[in-house]
């Protein structure tokens, strides 16, 4: 199913980070600006619990967003968000304009797959570590996905997966891929358990020794 993702926002004329304290603090708004495509950059305010509601779910940060400003749709994506550093809420959000047909860059997180029931796991005894969380794709908006997912299933123990192993939806490339450079992924190693067993096993042979 797909879920929409849709907020109001309000013109902001009022600029300066003293004018973005004010609206935080007196209309619990989040100060923030949309940019791109062919139109001037534009200051806008979001409601502050309704875009915090939105944020709780993760296809948020892929997915392309609607934002209604003074009666007119806005298609964006999230590019940029400034956290308070000690309690986490929103203090800025840098929104991109989306336009139809134009290629656009966005952030998808992995979503990994198969994990306990891997061979590396199941069969020989390791662990799986993650190397990147997300990746970062080009594609028309689109083809834009929600995430990627990475399949562990035929992943054996000290075989590492890289990007150019992923299975990508139509339309969709890896940005790093295109650079040259096929990142790690996702790896499965031998667990510390296997490991500290087979220190001690070595030690004892060199003791019996």
């Amino acid at each position: 199913m797909t879920v929409e993702f849709a907020l109001n926002a309000e013109v902001r004329s009022d600029l300066g980070k003293g004018a973005s304290r004010r609206l935080r603090r007196n209309v619990a708004m989040v100060p923030a600006v949309i940019y791109g495509g062919e139109k001037a950059p534009q200051s806008i305010s979001l409601l502050a619990k309704d875009f915090a509601k939105l944020l709780e779910n993760e296809a948020a940060f892929s997915h392309v967003l609607t934002l209604n400003v003074a009666g007119s749709n806005e298609s964006v994506l999230i590019k940029a968000l400034q956290r308070h550093p000690a309690k986490g809420f929103v203090l800025h959000a840098d929104f991109q304009r989306v336009v139809a047909g134009q290629k656009l860059t966005a952030h998808v997180p992995l979503h990994f797959l198969n994990q306990e029931g891997s061979v590396g796991v199941k069969q020989q005894g390791g662990e799986v570590s993650h190397t990147l969380a997300e990746v970062e794709v080009s594609c028309l908006p689109k083809d834009l996905p929600e995430f990627i997912n990475v399949d562990m299933a035929k992943v054996e123990l000290g075989q590492i997966v890289h990007l150019s192993d992923l299975t990508l939806p139509q339309g969709v490339e890896l940005v790093a891929l295109a650079h040259g450079n096929d990142l790690a992924v996702a790896n499965i190693h031998a667990s510390r358990v296997a490991k500290e067993a087979e220190e001690g096993e070595g030690e004892a042979e060199g003791a019996a020794e």
